[in-house]
């Protein structure tokens, strides 16, 4: 399996995910109704299919 560095657009959209669910989890954010560690899987599986899946 050969792994490739994320394009930048998934890399911006997984580090904004990320901080939403940090922000979430500080209570800064009370309107997002998913649990911020949700938040980071979903950032975490973002940033992974962009190094799995070529031109992701």
């Amino acid at each position: 399996m050969d792994l490739s560095a994320p394009k930048t657009v998934t890399f911006v959209i997984a580090v904004i995910i990320a901080v939403l669910a940090v922000l979430a989890a500080l209570n800064a954010l009370t309107f997002i109704p998913i649990a911020s560690v949700w938040l980071m899987t979903i950032a975490f599986i973002v940033l992974a299919a962009g190094c799995l899946l070529k031109g992701v």
